[in-house]
Protein backbone atom coordinates (compact mmCIF):
# COMPACT_ATOMS: atom_id res chain seq x y z
CA UNK A 1 0.00 0.00 0.00
CA UNK A 2 3.11 2.57 0.63
CA UNK A 3 4.52 1.83 -2.25
CA UNK A 4 1.10 2.79 -4.64
CA UNK A 5 0.47 5.86 -1.97
CA UNK A 6 3.90 6.84 -2.83
CA UNK A 7 3.90 6.62 -6.40
CA UNK A 8 0.18 8.31 -6.76
CA UNK A 9 2.13 11.29 -4.23
CA UNK A 10 5.44 11.51 -6.99
CA UNK A 11 2.65 11.27 -10.01
CA UNK A 12 0.62 14.06 -8.74
CA UNK A 13 3.79 15.98 -7.66
CA UNK A 14 5.54 15.74 -11.07
CA UNK A 15 1.98 16.52 -12.86
CA UNK A 16 2.03 19.79 -10.11
CA UNK A 17 5.03 20.84 -11.83
CA UNK A 18 3.85 21.59 -15.86
CA UNK A 19 3.01 24.50 -16.95
CA UNK A 20 5.78 26.03 -15.14
CA UNK A 21 8.50 26.05 -17.63
CA UNK A 22 7.22 26.02 -20.97
CA UNK A 23 7.31 29.35 -22.31
CA UNK A 24 10.51 31.65 -22.83
CA UNK A 25 11.73 34.34 -20.61
CA UNK A 26 9.47 37.54 -19.78
CA UNK A 27 11.04 39.10 -16.77
CA UNK A 28 12.92 42.36 -17.04
CA UNK A 29 14.47 44.24 -13.74
CA UNK A 30 13.00 47.32 -12.84
CA UNK A 31 15.14 50.15 -12.87
CA UNK A 32 12.39 51.53 -10.49
CA UNK A 33 12.62 48.96 -7.73
CA UNK A 34 14.67 49.84 -4.30
CA UNK A 35 18.32 48.56 -4.19
CA UNK A 36 18.70 45.90 -1.27
CA UNK A 37 21.09 43.36 -0.08
CA UNK A 38 24.63 44.44 -1.29
CA UNK A 39 26.58 42.38 -4.13
CA UNK A 40 24.07 39.63 -5.23
CA UNK A 41 26.45 37.60 -7.34
CA UNK A 42 24.27 35.71 -10.15
CA UNK A 43 21.57 37.34 -9.08
CA UNK A 44 20.38 38.07 -12.48
CA UNK A 45 19.33 34.18 -13.23
CA UNK A 46 16.34 35.25 -11.10
CA UNK A 47 14.99 36.84 -14.54
CA UNK A 48 15.12 33.71 -16.30
CA UNK A 49 12.34 32.62 -15.05
CA UNK A 50 10.60 30.83 -18.41
CA UNK A 51 7.34 31.71 -16.98
CA UNK A 52 6.40 36.10 -16.33
CA UNK A 53 6.67 36.48 -12.46
CA UNK A 54 2.55 37.31 -12.37
CA UNK A 55 1.68 33.81 -13.05
CA UNK A 56 4.01 31.89 -11.36
CA UNK A 57 2.48 29.14 -8.45
CA UNK A 58 3.48 28.80 -4.98
CA UNK A 59 4.11 24.76 -6.04
CA UNK A 60 6.16 23.77 -7.90
CA UNK A 61 8.98 20.54 -8.45
CA UNK A 62 12.42 20.84 -9.64
CA UNK A 63 13.49 18.70 -12.51
CA UNK A 64 14.79 15.42 -11.41
CA UNK A 65 12.54 14.67 -8.45
CA UNK A 66 11.53 11.26 -10.01
CA UNK A 67 15.45 10.13 -10.26
CA UNK A 68 16.90 7.55 -7.78
CA UNK A 69 17.81 10.10 -4.82
CA UNK A 70 15.68 10.96 -1.57
CA UNK A 71 12.74 13.02 -2.26
CA UNK A 72 12.31 15.94 -0.05
CA UNK A 73 8.99 18.56 0.51
CA UNK A 74 9.91 21.86 1.48
CA UNK A 75 7.84 24.31 2.42
CA UNK A 76 6.79 27.44 4.80
CA UNK A 77 5.68 31.26 5.00
CA UNK A 78 7.08 34.25 3.96
CA UNK A 79 6.53 36.93 6.28
CA UNK A 80 7.20 40.73 5.90
CA UNK A 81 9.77 42.62 7.50
CA UNK A 82 7.88 42.71 11.09
CA UNK A 83 7.89 38.96 11.32
CA UNK A 84 4.28 38.90 11.83
CA UNK A 85 2.61 40.01 8.42
CA UNK A 86 2.28 37.25 5.53
CA UNK A 87 4.10 38.26 2.42
CA UNK A 88 2.26 37.36 -0.90
CA UNK A 89 3.71 37.74 -4.44
CA UNK A 90 7.45 37.35 -3.41
CA UNK A 91 9.68 34.92 -5.82
CA UNK A 92 12.08 32.41 -4.74
CA UNK A 93 14.32 31.61 -6.94
CA UNK A 94 15.95 28.08 -5.94
CA UNK A 95 18.34 25.50 -7.32
CA UNK A 96 21.11 23.22 -6.03
CA UNK A 97 23.42 20.09 -7.02
CA UNK A 98 22.82 16.56 -7.66
CA UNK A 99 23.23 13.17 -5.92
CA UNK A 100 27.15 13.83 -7.12
CA UNK A 101 27.31 16.91 -5.88
CA UNK A 102 27.57 19.29 -8.80
CA UNK A 103 25.67 21.27 -10.82
CA UNK A 104 24.09 19.23 -14.15
CA UNK A 105 24.55 21.09 -17.66
CA UNK A 106 22.22 20.50 -20.38
CA UNK A 107 23.58 20.30 -23.89
CA UNK A 108 22.47 23.56 -25.10
CA UNK A 109 22.89 26.35 -22.37
CA UNK A 110 22.70 29.73 -22.16
CA UNK A 111 22.39 32.02 -19.18
CA UNK A 112 23.28 30.97 -15.85
CA UNK A 113 22.27 27.64 -16.31
CA UNK A 114 25.68 26.83 -17.41
CA UNK A 115 26.33 27.54 -13.68
CA UNK A 116 23.54 26.61 -11.64
CA UNK A 117 23.09 23.51 -13.37
CA UNK A 118 19.12 23.23 -14.97
CA UNK A 119 17.84 21.55 -10.90
CA UNK A 120 16.13 24.84 -10.20
CA UNK A 121 12.98 26.50 -10.33
CA UNK A 122 10.88 29.82 -9.39
CA UNK A 123 7.74 29.66 -7.26
CA UNK A 124 5.66 32.71 -6.06
CA UNK A 125 4.06 32.91 -2.42
CA UNK A 126 0.63 32.54 -2.47
CA UNK A 127 -1.87 35.41 -0.90
CA UNK A 128 -1.47 33.61 2.75
CA UNK A 129 2.72 33.77 2.13
CA UNK A 130 3.39 30.02 1.37
CA UNK A 131 5.23 28.28 -0.71
CA UNK A 132 5.97 24.70 -1.36
CA UNK A 133 9.00 22.62 -3.80
CA UNK A 134 9.44 19.15 -4.36
CA UNK A 135 12.77 17.77 -5.10
CA UNK A 136 15.80 15.50 -3.84
CA UNK A 137 18.03 16.35 -1.31
CA UNK A 138 21.17 17.68 -2.70
CA UNK A 139 24.96 16.60 -2.10
CA UNK A 140 28.06 18.02 -1.39
CA UNK A 141 30.56 19.68 -3.05
CA UNK A 142 33.03 16.38 -4.71
CA UNK A 143 35.86 16.23 -2.02
CA UNK A 144 34.63 19.42 -0.15
CA UNK A 145 33.41 19.85 3.92
CA UNK A 146 30.73 21.80 2.31
CA UNK A 147 27.47 20.91 3.92
CA UNK A 148 24.95 19.60 1.75
CA UNK A 149 22.80 23.03 0.40
CA UNK A 150 19.96 24.66 -1.30
CA UNK A 151 20.39 28.18 -2.67
CA UNK A 152 17.73 30.90 -2.80
CA UNK A 153 17.08 34.45 -4.33
CA UNK A 154 14.45 36.60 -3.36
CA UNK A 155 12.64 39.06 -5.44
CA UNK A 156 9.94 40.92 -3.42
CA UNK A 157 7.77 43.28 -5.66
CA UNK A 158 9.30 47.16 -5.00
CA UNK A 159 13.00 46.04 -4.62
CA UNK A 160 15.43 44.39 -6.26
CA UNK A 161 16.58 40.46 -5.68
CA UNK A 162 18.17 39.13 -3.02
CA UNK A 163 20.54 36.21 -1.62
CA UNK A 164 19.21 34.95 1.98
CA UNK A 165 21.36 31.98 3.86
CA UNK A 166 20.86 28.70 2.08
CA UNK A 167 18.52 25.79 2.79
CA UNK A 168 20.98 23.60 5.16
CA UNK A 169 20.29 20.50 6.45
CA UNK A 170 20.34 19.87 10.39
CA UNK A 171 21.26 16.15 9.98
CA UNK A 172 24.16 16.39 7.81
CA UNK A 173 27.67 15.85 9.45
CA UNK A 174 28.97 18.89 7.50
CA UNK A 175 27.36 21.21 8.85
CA UNK A 176 29.09 23.55 11.20
CA UNK A 177 28.32 23.75 14.88
CA UNK A 178 28.89 27.27 15.04
CA UNK A 179 25.13 28.59 13.85
CA UNK A 180 25.54 31.55 11.79
CA UNK A 181 24.58 35.26 14.61
CA UNK A 182 23.15 37.11 11.53
CA UNK A 183 20.96 34.57 9.23
CA UNK A 184 19.81 36.51 6.27
CA UNK A 185 15.79 35.87 5.43
CA UNK A 186 15.90 34.07 9.41
CA UNK A 187 17.72 30.71 10.60
CA UNK A 188 17.75 28.13 7.30
CA UNK A 189 18.44 25.11 8.48
CA UNK A 190 15.79 22.73 8.40
CA UNK A 191 15.09 19.43 10.11
CA UNK A 192 13.78 16.55 7.47
CA UNK A 193 11.09 14.29 8.97
CA UNK A 194 10.00 11.25 7.03
CA UNK A 195 6.66 10.26 6.95
CA UNK A 196 7.09 7.27 5.77
CA UNK A 197 7.02 8.39 2.05
CA UNK A 198 9.09 11.55 1.46
CA UNK A 199 11.26 13.27 3.60
CA UNK A 200 9.00 16.82 4.76
CA UNK A 201 10.72 19.92 6.49
CA UNK A 202 9.61 23.76 6.95
CA UNK A 203 11.37 26.84 6.81
CA UNK A 204 9.53 30.32 7.06
CA UNK A 205 11.42 33.23 5.48
CA UNK A 206 11.17 37.04 7.06
CA UNK A 207 11.87 39.62 4.59
CA UNK A 208 14.73 42.17 5.15
CA UNK A 209 15.94 40.40 7.97
CA UNK A 210 19.84 40.96 8.35
CA UNK A 211 19.58 42.32 4.59
CA UNK A 212 21.93 45.47 4.07
CA UNK A 213 20.10 48.67 2.91
CA UNK A 214 17.04 47.10 3.85
CA UNK A 215 14.32 50.26 4.63
CA UNK A 216 12.39 50.53 7.59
Amino acid sequence: MKRIMSFFVISLVALSSCGQHNSQQPNKKNPQDVEVGGRCEDCEAMYESPVPFNKLKSIDTLPGFNTAGPKIEISGVVYKSDGITVAPDVVLYVYHTDQKGVYPKPEKNKGMISRHGYIRTWIKTDEQGRYKFYTLVPASYPNSNNPKHIHVIIKEPGKSEYWIDDFLFEDDPLLPKEKTKSPRGGNGVIQPISDGMILKATRNIVLGKNITGYPG
